[in-house]
């Protein structure tokens, strides 16, 4: 359809062109020319009506002729372009209607350097990303899907087994349910949360924030956890104030996520390091702790979605495995970048954050 629509267009301007050209040329002739020749014939004494009719006759007939020629020429040209342009265009408008059905695998040949070659790697990238986004969605699906199902199995067994009488509804009994139900819930709070942290790049209010005073502020909450492992926390942080542009909100889920990884996952009586550097462009929160049973393969899968690090453990930390994801998403909406490293046995982990403009503009005040 939309070959046949351009190829009647193609020969709409064809003969639009074509046909103006030729009546300037006839009009030319029969106003212009054939007064000039009449003049000439005048000139010589020569009868002009015989030879002025022969004059205008035959070049009328060869205009006609030319018209016939250029009609066919553009045919052919259409014809030609048809196979070069339209031909691309129509294979993409094709692979269009298959990924609007679904089929995101589609694809458009690209076998020309020109504008529809870019066109056409556009189209290709574009359709790659869907499918890319697809395959995350269903991907996201099925790991939440399984998630669910392990707490709601859970209580499913123990309400059933309460309702047949065979386990009694003891204060164990109703505090492995209420277990399971926060279980649940904090699943689908960190659903939630991932959710809107992919939408955060849009929606962030940046300002100038104190790294080592939001680190601080995030660790207190986690007082009790690092006293029952006996952990010890050492921070190292520049004496003047470390500050970065972020939107303080989402900067303090990163922290926290961060930091409740590195205490979960931390051995008892070990210690975890939190290191927040300046650097020349923007400031470095890194935080080291034992890496426990994590492989360096791991590593370029730690912030991927429902990803655990620790095999044969299993779920005995608990967590959906989406707190990692949450950084990632947070910290790449703000402009940043995350990292990870394992070295000794030590894992890094950590974010990178723009500088504050105001605190690079105070610097060279503060040398002085």
């Amino acid at each position: 359809m939309i070959r046949r629509y351009l190829i009647v267009k193609l020969l709409a301007v064809n003969l639009i062109v074509v046909g103006f050209a030729v009546a300037v040329v006839w009009l030319a002739i029969d106003t212009l020319a054939a007064g000039y020749f009449v003049t000439l014939m005048e000139k010589y004494h020569i009868s002009p009506e015989p030879a002025h009719a022969m004059f205008v006759e035959s070049v009328h007939r060869y205009l006609i002729w030319g018209f016939a020629g250029a009609i066919g020429l553009a045919a052919l040209l259409s014809f030609f372009m048809n196979r070069l342009i339209l031909g691309p265009l129509t294979r993409m408008n094709t692979a269009a209607g298959k990924i609007s059905a679904g089929e995101f695998s589609a694809r458009v040949p690209v076998a020309t350097a020109d504008e529809i070659g870019q066109l056409a790697r556009a189209f290709n990238r574009m359709a790659e990303n869907l499918e890319k986004i697809e395959r995350l969605r269903r991907a996201l699906m099925i790991d939440v899907a399984h998630e669910l199902r392990t707490p709601l199995t859970n209580i499913r067994g123990y309400l059933e087994a309460l309702n047949d009488g065979v386990l009694p509804p003891d204060p164990d009994t109703l505090s492995l349910l209420q277990k399971e139900t926060l279980r649940l819930a904090e699943l689908v709070e960190d659903v939630l949360a991932l959710a809107r942290a992919d939408a955060a790049g849009v929606r962030l209010q940046p300002a100038a924030v104190d790294l080592v005073e939001m680190v601080n502020d995030t660790l207190a909450p986690f007082q009790p956890a690092i006293r029952k492992k006996s952990l010890i926390v050492d921070i190292h942080a520049p004496a003047s104030p470390a500050t970065a542009t972020a939107d303080q909100d989402r900067l303090v889920r990163v922290l926290r996520n961060l930091t409740e990884n590195a205490i979960r996952y931390a051995p008892p009586d070990s210690t975890v390091k939190i290191r927040i550097a300046e650097r020349e462009h923007d400031m470095q929160v890194d935080y080291a702790n034992l890496a426990g049973d994590l492989l360096p393969d791991d590593l370029p899968y730690l912030f991927e979605r429902f990803f655990r690090g620790e095999k044969s453990r299993s779920r005995q930390h608990g967590g959906a495995g989406i707190g990692l994801s949450i950084v990632k998403e947070l910290v790449e909406a703000h402009g940043g970048r995350v990292h990870s490293q394992l070295s000794d046995g030590i894992l890094h982990i950590g974010f990178t954050l723009p500088r504050s403009s105001r605190t690079a503009e105070a610097d060279p005040l503060d040398s002085k």
